[in-house]
């Protein structure tokens, strides 16, 4: 996304007019919130059923009594409902407690202690991450949390700069991973292309332990009619003689009930192997009766895909109303430039360089609360204090559009107080 190279001075209103507008928004005394990619409570109540799951039938079709321990790969029929949507095989796939974002903490945990299977513990060491940028602030947040150093590498519409990544992997010996959320990603609803997946699963890399830290959160969240696939990392790895490279993590947080759903682990045998070894220490078996009442209730891959159309009927329309508002008050402004996605669950507003972080601070004092400026860039620091996410799944419809009306508003006072040195 690139903003409209505008002429010294050129402004898009005048500046008492903005002004006069912003206090009209502020007297309004709004309290919304567009932070966070949270489903709406409509969203949540297509998976009601799950509440009177699995009722008296608390046996698995294999004919293991679910209430009891044990089971550390969970539900074969869950991870056969996931397999072909998640391009891994139901023997490489595991299904397991509610977050996936716990999943990708594990990893990098036992990585620093244990070491991969195919490398020393990382501890000790020196360890670098590449984040892709704009990207998703809790990545960020797990490296700073184990002192694991980010390096910020350019995001395009088809993925990460491959040309930068291939340059510091090949070259860095230090540089264990990279973060990747490869369909509609987040913020951006980039989808990575065939080109940049094969690059990423056959590109040498100075580590032999390097991992993609394959974050698939948004797989089945399709914005359009349009079911977007893209190449099949797993496969492309091990065809490029790097089996164990991809770690595979997604979960029904947005698909069913977020704070009960279900993560899943997709890898190499030897990955799998890996991770449900270590795992054993500290668990007997994840929530199989959570897992049982999913396969009641979505019961195949095809009632699956059916319970997502029903999530895009409720979101696209929000979708729908935060582009329309942009494209009415900024478009052809030349102060702002956003994302289009066809999936996923943010819109990635880019405003002049050096105001995002004003444009945030109006918002909040005008009762309009959005994710901080800089949260997409590790550590908090966008160079050019210009990214902005924009979150609408969760507030009514009619909220978010009296929050974008606020938004533009801001976005346009902020860059005329640019523009005129004011």
């Amino acid at each position: 996304m690139e903003l409209t190279k505008l002429d010294a001075g050129e402004l898009p209103a005048p500046l008492a007019d903005l002004r006069k507008a912003y206090e009209e928004l502020k007297a309004q005394n709004l309290k919304l919130d567009l932070t966070r990619g949270k489903p709406a409570a409509e969203q949540l109540d297509l998976a009601n059923e799950l509440l009177t799951l699995p009722g008296k039938d608390i046996f698995s079709a294999g004919g293991t009594d679910t209430r009891n321990y044990g089971g550390l790969l969970g539900l074969p029929e869950l991870r056969e409902i996931f397999s072909g949507p998640l391009g891994v095989p139901v023997p490489q796939l595991l299904a397991l407690g509610n977050s996936s974002l716990a999943v990708m903490h594990e990893t990098i945990v036992f990585s620093l202690l244990k070491g991969p299977v195919d490398g020393e513990p990382w501890v000790g060491q020196q360890v670098k991450f590449l984040c892709p940028v704009p990207g998703y602030d809790r990545h960020f947040s797990l490296l700073a949390q184990f002192g694991i150093e980010p390096v910020p590498v350019p995001m395009t519409e088809h993925g990460p700069d491959m040309d930068v990544v291939e340059r510091l992997v090949a070259q860095d010996a230090s540089i264990k991973g990279i973060w990747c959320v490869p369909k509609y990603a987040n913020p951006t609803g980039a989808v990575y292309s065939e080109d940049t997946v094969r690059r990423l699963a056959s590109m040498p890399a100075a580590a032999k332990d390097f991992r993609l830290f394959w974050d698939n959160a948004y797989a089945l969240h399709h914005l359009t009619e349009e079911s977007i696939e893209i190449a099949n990392v797993l496969e492309l790895a091990t065809e490029a003689g790097n089996p164990n490279r991809p770690f595979i993590f997604a979960s029904s947080s947005k698909i069913t009930f977020a704070g009960a759903g279900v993560a899943f682990f997709g890898g190499s045998p030897e990955n799998v192997a890996w991770l449900t070894k270590n795992q054993s220490f500290g668990t007997i078996g994840p929530d199989k009766v959570n897992q049982l009442r999913h396969v009641a209730f979505l019961k195949d891959t095809d009632g699956l895909l059916a319970h997502m159309v029903k999530q895009r009927e409720v979101i696209a329309p929000k979708f729908d109303m935060v582009l329309h508002m942009l494209d009415k008050r900024l478009g052809g402004t030349g102060v702002a430039a956003w994302s289009k996605p066809k999936g996923g669950y943010f819109i990635s507003l880019d405003v002049l360089d050096g105001t995002a972080k004003r444009v945030v601070q109006l918002a909040k004092e005008a009762g309009i609360v959005l994710t901080p400026a800089g949260a997409t860039f590790p550590g908090g620091n966008d160079p050019r204090d210009r990214n902005i996410r924009l979150a609408p799944t969760f507030p009514e419809i009619r909220e978010v559009a009296l929050a974008m009306e606020g938004v533009v508003t801001c976005v346009l006072l902020a860059a005329v107080e640019k523009l005129s040195g004011n």
